[in-house]
Formats: C-alpha cells, structure tokens, sequence
C-alpha cells in the first residue's frame, strides 16, 4: 500500500488535469500565466489571508519570508527540533543561526514553554538577537498558536508559520495558513495539496509585503518593469503548468476536506 498514491490521484483527475495543461501549452503563457493568478486568489480566500503569492518551492517560501523580515547576522531563528530541514536551513542561508526548540510529545509539534525556555538562554547568552519564530504545522494540525503568538508578542518576535504539512488543517475555524504575520507552504507532489514537480507559496495579510515578495521571487524587479531590479531577490517563480494542475486538485482538495 503506497502511502501517498499520486497514481490514483491522477486517474481520477485526468481528464481536468489534462485540459488545464493543454490550455497552458495553447496560451504559450508558461511564466506568471494566468492560472497562476486564479490559484493564488482561490487560495488565498480558502486559508482566510488577503493576499498569496507563489514561488518555486516551500523553501524558497520560508527564505522570502525570512528576506521580508531583513534576517541575517547575528539573528537568532527558533523552530522546531522535529521537522524537515528547510524550516531551520533557510536562516542559515541567510546567515542567520537556526535554535531548535523540543516538541510536545503528544502532538509532535513546537512546545510553548521549550520555545521560552529557549528564547530566555539565548537572551541570557547574548550572543545573538532573538527575531523571529517558525512553528511547524504536522499531521493536518497547526501548532499550538494560541500560546506561541503570545510568547512571540511578550518578546518581539516575528512568527512565520510552516505551514507546508498542515495545509488543510485548523484550529476553531481558522484555517492552517493563516497563523503568524506570515506563513509558508508547499506543493511539493507529497504534500496535503501537491502539484507535479515543485510549488510554493507565502500568505499574508499586508499589502506593502504583497507587493515585496511578488518583486523578490523575481530578481527584485520593479512592479513596472521586470528589467529594473530594486534589490537582490530570488528566481523563484511557481510554474504555470503547476499552478494549472493544481485548480482542479484544489478542487477536489476543498470537497474532500469537507466531507471529512
């Protein structure tokens, strides 16, 4: 028994999967189509945020955020010790240096008073400036917010939500994605909603930083001219055949979610 059939996802889908992908090679339109638009506004009303913007993968959509936030040097990152490693691995990249914070045993998830505990050493330390916190959503279920957020607030801290294995998930309602001044998750084929290569995407509820992150996922580029790059950001561009596979698994997605 395969854990995750893409097989069986695609048989069933195929025949509006097949008509989106035809639709994209007849546009010739295979960078920033027009799908890409429609799922970035189908997903950003589904998690409850005014605004998503899609790139290359789930790391690249941690990093953005992180760039977002101006990490680097000498900041300190805290996440979760049981994740993959690209919830830690992206502030490194930045130069940022990455503290692990233990799980509750009972969700497998970031426990609250760990991350104080690990806030509070670093701050004792003084070697490095607490900026930020990024929880990682496991299993459909988002971490704890109700207690992280205000530990956040207490300190500082910016919270960017991980959301790339919970995607689907809530708590009271409040959909997994919008946790957190920003939050990130993938596409990647395995994930809760998966495409057929690499996909990611950043939520947010903040105009300005839209309007930023759609200019880093594309060299810095101004929103006028893509030949005028601003400042030095990413090739990380979410493919529009991707984005067209995905509207009608995002479909099917929604429907599923529900009748569960």
């Amino acid at each position: 028994m395969q854990f995750r059939d893409l097989g069986a996802q695609y048989r069933v889908l195929k025949e509006k999967i097949d008509e989106q992908i035809q639709s994209v090679i007849n546009s010739s339109a295979f960078i920033l189509g027009k799908p890409v638009g429609e799922l970035e506004e189908k997903l950003a009303a589904y998690v409850g945020r005014k605004h998503c913007v899609s790139c290359g993968n789930g790391t690249d959509a941690l990093q953005l955020s992180l760039m977002i936030w101006g990490i680097g040097q000498g900041d300190a990152v805290f996440t979760s010790d049981f994740t993959y490693f690209a919830s830690a691995g992206t502030s490194s990249i930045l130069g940022a240096t990455p503290v692990l914070v233990d799980i509750d045993l009972a969700t497998f998830n970031m426990d609250p008073e760990a991350l104080e505990f690990q806030i509070q050493r670093v701050m004792a330390e003084g070697k490095l400036r607490p900026k930020a916190i990024i929880p990682v959503d496991l299993f459909g279920q988002p971490a704890d917010y109700d207690r992280i957020i205000p530990i956040a607030k207490r300190y500082g801290l910016k919270v960017l939500e991980d959301a790339a294995q919970g995607f689907g998930g809530d708590i009271r309602g409040k959909r997994a994605g919008s946790f957190g001044e920003l939050s990130a998750t993938s596409f990647f084929p395995a994930k809760p909603l998966g495409c057929y290569g690499d996909g990611g995407a950043v939520f947010t509820d903040d105009d300005e930083v839209d309007a930023r992150l759609r200019s880093l996922r594309a060299q810095g580029k101004s929103p006028t001219d893509k030949y005028d790059n601003r400042e030095i950001g990413m090739n990380s561009r979410l493919d529009t055949i991707q984005a067209a596979i995905l509207i009608p698994k995002f479909k099917a997605f929604v429907i599923m979610n529900w009748m569960l």
